[in-house]
């Protein structure tokens, strides 16, 4: 499967999936024409649009995409009533075919309560939303800090060299955090070098793997999710 990120907005990115079978499909499109753009450039069309959760930035550009290729919306299914173009709900444990690819679906309440993540075991990504990001994780809008923690063990239990393709680029942003956090982590110190090399060239800092975020990021190395708690107030306070 090819994966391509297409920058949106201010710092959003979307994810256009094309299978070998020539399935194609989009994740998280906040606004329609850059993807439109880019699927005419290729040649392509659009099979599938799949949400990660209901916010506009993550479903804006739905219903013109919906419109234009006649596609079909995947969803949490949690959202059925806030996402008015779905077509199709998912739920935890659910399996999503994309062509010859295929897609566990978890659950990840914390950001929302809706929020789903979706775990490509052969291409060995992962694609999270705004449940975690380079070196953070989403607020929480919706859920608590216990339901975060338990979204965060379940990324966290999947093979150390899966790629995170998240919903932003923060990774810049949360590092300076980090590092003030956890000052001492040499992993971490590196890896803000390379991000700030990256961000001075305008190059995007994912996918990532979730070795390296395990190695560098205090909200997976919270360890419980009390400290947890403390570590995502002191960011909301930044």
């Amino acid at each position: 499967m090819k994966i391509e990120l297409i920058p949106l907005l201010q710092d959003n990115y979307a994810y256009l999936l094309i299978d070998g079978s020539g399935t194609v499909a989009v994740i998280d499109p906040s606004e329609a024409a850059p993807v439109q753009d880019l699927l005419e450039s290729r040649g392509l069309t659009l099979d599938m649009i799949i949400n990660t959760h209901h916010h506009g930035d993550h479903t804006g550009g739905n219903a013109a995409l919906k419109k234009a290729y006649g596609c079909k919306v995947y969803a949490p299914e949690a959202d059925a009533y806030r996402i008015s173009t779905l077509d199709s709900g998912l739920k935890d444990g659910d399996t999503l075919n994309l062509g010859q690819s295929s897609a566990q679906v978890f659950a990840t309440p914390g950001h929302t309560n809706g929020h789903i993540c979706l775990y490509f075991a052969e291409d060995k990504a992962l694609f999270c939303g705004d449940t975690l990001f380079g070196l953070g994780c989403g607020r929480l809008f919706e859920g608590t800090p216990e339901q975060m923690w338990e979204s965060l063990s379940k990324i966290m239990a999947l093979p150390d060299d899966t790629d995170i393709y998240c919903g932003h680029e923060y990774t810049l942003e949360n590092g300076t955090f980090c590092l003030d956090i956890d000052p001492d982590n040499t992993d971490l110190q590196q890896r803000m070098a390379d991000v700030r090399s990256a961000r001075e060239q305008n190059l995007p800092t994912i996918p990532f793997t979730l070795a390296l975020e395990k190695k560098t990021s205090p909200f997976l190395r919270a360890g419980s999710a009390e400290r947890f708690a403390e570590i995502r107030c002191l960011r909301d306070a930044v």
